[in-house]
């Protein structure tokens, strides 16, 4: 059975044909509506992308695909109402509120897509000119805003519905106390997240660890219930949030300097160079590029080991770079070998000096110290 034909069991012939007439109309202007929209929002996205404002873009993405969806919803339901206003069928009555629950979702869609598009472009556009922002911080503030849109339209959804807005949120204070006691670990990883984004001891892209735990990695994410952490071996490690309400964390990505602090033994026969070896050593750090001298810097003689005079060397670097640093550490040491050999003297190594037993009333002669441990003929 035709459209028509159902309209004309429902109708008498002539109300009939006027009302496929009519809704025939409505439904073509509404499809030439969204054409012309189509076009027009297109047209907008090319001169948007010529400029370098972010929020144009945002706000066409968030618009494209709610504005056919509402152009449609309102086309439909205004063709709805003329069949109803002809026809006594009870079906009809409930086009009123289904248009206004589908226009409350549409807008909810709209802003949940112009928040989301707002992040995205903001993210884009910084990492495209290398600027430094808090990632952190953004993402909270996006998940934050779609959770108010979410909440706000479910309320007026039931309050559009005819349910009364105060009863439930009564209903939801009371429900929240035992939601409370049999989600406590759920809302502990809620509220560990939140302190997150409010406290801030680390952000996406940073490198943390835990004394406490066996956590150590880079934060990929940030979410309301775990944090996903990459360790060093590529494996992902998820965390809940509530954990770090209760352990010590280090942020290894936020210091400002990295250390060198290495004990370097010369043997006893160069005692008379160690002043000199020492000095030098420290005028060569201080003409170091990469080292920083506004931090401490210590180079001195420290011990007497068994089988050398140690020497320290105790000085920051100016980058934090990882791979970056340990190039600069292996330069620093090459140096100082270079230093100590220049000097005549060398870096010492394990020995030990054997003493023979002579006859009574003879001293006892030493031999020549042999390294240990002794080679094997």
């Amino acid at each position: 059975m035709t459209f028509t034909e159902f309209l004309r069991n429902l109708l008498p012939t002539e109300i009939a044909s006027l009302v496929v007439a009519q809704v025939f109309f409505v439904v073509f202007m509404t499809l030439l509506l969204d054409m012309v929209q189509k076009r027009f929002v297109r047209h907008l996205e090319r001169v948007a992308a010529t400029n370098r404002m972010i929020w144009d873009d945002a706000l066409l993405y968030a618009l494209r695909r709610p504005l056919t969806f509402i152009i449609w919803l309102l086309g439909i339901s205004f063709a709805t109402e003329i069949i109803g206003r002809e026809t006594d069928a009870t079906i009809f009555e409930a086009v009123t509120p289904v248009r206004n629950v589908g226009v409350i979702v549409v807008l909810a869609w709209f802003l949940i897509r112009l928040v989301r598009g707002m992040e995205t472009q903001l993210v884009a556009r910084r990492r495209a000119r290398a600027e430094e922002f808090d990632a952190t911080t953004v993402d909270a503030i996006s998940k934050l805003a779609r959770s108010s849109v979410i909440i706000t339209a479910t309320l007026v959804v039931l309050q559009t519905l005819g349910f009364s807005v105060s009863g439930v949120l009564a209903f939801g204070g009371i429900g929240g106390i035992a939601v409370g006691f049999a989600a406590k670990d759920l809302l502990a990883n809620f509220f560990g997240g939140l302190m997150i984004y409010l406290d801030r001891p680390f952000a996406v892209g940073e490198w943390i660890r835990s004394p406490d735990r066996e956590i150590e990695g880079t934060v990929e994410e940030i979410g309301w219930r775990l944090t996903r952490i990459r360790t060093f071996d590529k494996r992902p490690l998820y965390i809940p949030n509530s954990i770090f309400a209760n352990i010590a964390l280090e942020n290894p990505s936020r210091m400002s300097h990295r250390r060198i602090y290495e004990t370097i033994g010369v043997r006893y026969e160069d005692a008379a160079k160690l002043p000199e070896i020492v000095s030098a050593v420290r005028e060569m750090l201080y003409a170091h590029p990469e080292i920083d001298p506004t931090q401490t810097l210590i180079v001195n003689f420290n011990s007497f080991a068994p089988s050398s005079l140690d020497f320290f060397i105790y000085t920051f670097t100016r980058t934090t770079q990882w791979v970056r640093y340990h190039e600069v550490k292996q330069a620093v040491l090459l140096s100082v070998l270079e230093i100590i050999t220049a000097h005549g003297a060398e870096v010492a190594f394990p020995t030990t000096t054997v003493h023979l037993a002579t006859a009574e009333g003879e001293p006892s002669l030493p031999q020549e110290p042999t390294p240990w441990p002794p080679e094997r003929r």
